[in-house]
């Protein structure tokens, strides 16, 4: 399954020569490295949907209901990838598994090779990728004749795909924010990492190397008018995929962590089903972007054939068993698996401080079953998200006393509750500050001076000509030691 797709059949006008050849070429390249053939879907449970708009993409619908599912329940889209077809991605992912068990109803577009000859969602061509155009609005109709055919909660549509149906994916992201609450790229790329068949080539491998503001205003270009929410994103990729190579988990973390107004540094790293995880949080401390490093993965999907209540898929090409079942992380994430939307952990119980310095406070708390880190608040404010239940807070200033809180946090990057504020005094005394002129400084005995200069006592700072003219903050870091804290007094 190769996520580059050959330009199309329909008409786009004059192509050159050369276009023609390379399109060729990599329609060969993507048959030899798919190694599946594209079926009509007629999976047990898929029904196709015909007349859900004007669909300018030339798409089809497929849909699967779970039985008796009620009104207000979430839509799920999921993109195959190249040479593949709906049929062949439902129960595959394990993403039927869970429309039945949380109830959601689940949208399966399918290329069609009148479109592209290896039935790959066509995330390069331009004419693709804009909201209102092409393949992007027709698979934007297929959930909204969804959620009105099933009176489905409009603030809860989700979008999914792998390799060119996660690239297609990242397209329906950025294009279509006020329609999708989250949308998670598995094996995927960058929205407009490409709009040539050679750059898409060259997007694919070696990888684009942008900044994450570069990557984030080509998604704020994609609905320039929109300043609403953005998509929450789960980002998946293998780290021996030698066809869409791992820096492009890299370059969609920077693109969506960009758009979020975040930056690349996890507030939570741990690991999941024994795989690299990151969670990054907004300025409000809610989890934006979630990525999953596989070790040893190639290029597809990770699955987790068996009955186990996490587990899901069928193990087969692109879809390896790998002991982790992407559908079930990725619903988790989006909050499928709960009707409500914070944490369902827990506030932890028995906070305590286990030690105080002048400069710092020690905390522990009993761990909590199912908690990926905590959050700890320091009169307000986050201060750390340590994985384990302890936590040591530093920079503090002495004699003063400061209120904790800790919250458990999920591997969706959410917060439960937190406990009831825990008091901590550091040791020692306040530091007190002095303004004054040198002349008084030395008078009150928090200077001396010789031959004329003057020097903090405690610390020998030089603090300039012994007058009335120069003036000075100092602070008393201990009983009798000054140090000059003209900027910034007391120090934090």
């Amino acid at each position: 399954m190769h996520p580059f797709p050959p330009e199309r059949h329909r008409a786009r006008g004059a192509r050159t020569r050369t276009a023609r050849t390379l399109t060729l070429v990599l329609s060969l390249v993507a048959l030899v490295l798919g190694g599946l053939t594209a079926v009509p879907a007629q999976a047990a449970g898929l029904r196709e949907v015909t007349g859900f708009g004007s669909n300018p993409g030339n798409l089809r619908m497929f849909r699967y209901v779970p039985d008796g599912l009620p009104t207000g329940r979430p839509v799920v889209v999921a993109l195959h990838g190249c040479t593949q077809s709906a049929s062949g991605f439902d129960d595959e992912t394990g993403w039927t598994k869970w429309a039945d068990a949380w109830g959601f109803a689940l949208v399966l577009p399918e290329q069609k090779s009148a479109n592209n000859m290896n039935t790959c969602f066509n995330w390069f061509e331009p004419s693709d990728m804009a909201r209102g155009s092409g393949e992007a609005p027709s698979v934007k109709q297929m959930a909204d004749r969804t959620a009105a055919d099933l009176g489905s909660d409009t603030a809860r549509v989700y979008v999914t795909g792998l390799s060119a149906g996660g690239a297609m994916t990242s397209v329906m992201a950025a294009a279509y924010p006020d329609v999708f609450a989250g949308a998670a790229v598995v094996a995927g790329l960058p929205y407009d990492c490409a709009r040539t068949v050679v750059a898409g080539l060259s997007c694919m491998n070696p990888g684009s190397d942008l900044g994450p503001r570069q990557w984030g205003d080509k998604v704020r270009a994609a609905h320039p008018s929109y300043d609403g929410p953005r998509p929450v994103m789960s980002l998946w990729h293998g780290t021996n995929d030698s066809t869409v190579k791992p820096v492009n988990l890299t370059e969609l973390v920077e693109q969506w962590t960009n758009v979020h107004g975040t930056d690349t540094v996890a507030d939570i790293s741990d690991t999941v089903d024994g795989y690299p995880h990151q969670v990054y949080e907004n300025a409000s401390g809610d989890a934006a972007v979630e990525s999953y490093s596989i070790t040893g993965m190639q290029h597809g999907q990770p699955a987790d054939p068996g009955g186990a209540a996490t587990q899901c898929g069928i193990a087969g090409q692109y879809f390896p068993d790998m002991g982790i079942c992407a559908s079930y992380r990725i619903g988790r994430f989006w909050g499928l698996d709960s009707s409500q939307g914070g944490s369902e952990l827990p506030a932890p119980a028995g906070p305590a401080v286990t030690a105080t310095t002048e400069t710092t406070v020690s905390l522990s708390w009993e761990a909590v079953d199912g908690a990926a880190a905590y959050r700890v608040h320091r009169d307000g404010d986050q201060k750390g998200s340590p994985s384990g239940p302890s936590f040591t807070d530093t920079g503090l200033s002495p004699g003063t006393t400061y209120a904790y809180t800790v919250a458990a946090v999920d591997d969706r990057g959410r917060a439960g509750p937190a406990t009831a504020a825990v008091r901590a005094t550091t040791a020692g005394s306040a530091h007190r500050c002095f303004t004054d002129n040198n002349y008084q400084q030395v008078a009150a005995g928090r200077a001396h001076q010789a031959l004329g200069t003057v020097y903090a006592n405690g610390s020998g700072q030089n603090m300039g000509l012994y007058n009335v003219f120069v003036t000075h903050t100092l602070e008393e870091t201990s009983p009798g030691h000054f140090v000059i804290a003209d900027s910034d007094c007391p120090s934090p």
